[in-house]
């Protein structure tokens, strides 16, 4: 009998990385261990100095549900995720997971954000839902972090409690529709804007409760610039074409 073809992964996370070697391996180890059998982890490597990136061709070496998708330079974590989001759905991904490659999302929650989809098009790890919370951050980051999701609530309009929360299951018709190719944001940013856009489609869109944690290893990407972007971006979005 002839070997049946490989099948296409229907579950595609997406993991963006800049500077993450101490990290990289431990996730996607976990990652793995929580998703169903059939998947793919992609690592969207911007050119890391630290190694990185050679640590994930090792990975995609050993391993066929894990591949590497190199790039040139650090542009932001939009660029790198829209990237990432053309390679699986050329690639037949049918549910796209966004989510950070540093241990501040826990992977344990992948299962229930995959089965969130079942009924939704979109899920949301949600700090601000009950069941949901912050550990290990400061005043003064929590401060920034809650009054950035009430501010594009409030200038979008929108009844998502966590609209710059970074871990997401979209189903796939979702990614064809908002129009990848004419989102510009770079930073954080870029999470209301593909809310945003899931929703004024007519997508329905659920928070799952999520606990967010600090990173342990590495830096946070988190700048003055990145704030400064949301901050004129998000209302500039209820005037703007999709």
């Amino acid at each position: 009998m002839p070997a049946a073809p490989p099948r296409t992964p229907d579950v595609w996370v997406i993991l963006p990385t800049y500077n993450e070697a101490e990290n990289l391996e431990r996730i996607v180890g976990a990652v793995l261990e929580h998703l169903p059998e059939s998947r793919r982890v992609l690592i969207v490597d911007d050119n890391s100095p630290d190694g990185t990136g050679e640590i994930a061709d090792r990975l995609a070496d050993g391993d066929d549900s894990v591949a590497v998708l190199h790039r040139d330079r650090k542009e932001g974590l939009g660029p790198a995720y829209l990237a990432g989001f053309r390679v699986a759905l050329d690639g037949g991904a049918e549910r796209i997971i966004e989510m950070d490659a540093d241990f501040s999302h826990d992977p344990s929650y992948l299962p229930r954000l995959i089965d969130a989809t079942e009924g939704a098009d979109l899920a949301i790890g949600s700090r601000y839902v009950p069941g949901g919370g912050i550990t290990e951050w400061g005043p003064v980051r929590r401060f920034i972090s809650r009054g950035g999701s009430a501010y594009a609530r409030t200038a979008l309009g929108l009844p998502v409690k966590d609209l710059t929360g970074g871990f997401k299951c979209f189903r796939r018709i979702v990614l064809e529709t908002i129009n990848l190719d004419t989102i510009e944001a770079r930073g954080y940013a870029f999470q209301v804007e593909t809310t945003y856009r899931a929703i004024k489609s007519g997508f329905r869109v659920v928070e799952v409760p999520i606990v967010f944690k600090d990173r342990a290893d590495g830096t946070s990407k988190m700048s003055k610039a990145i704030i400064a972007e949301a901050m004129w971006r998000v209302p500039a979005m209820r005037f703007r074409r999709r």
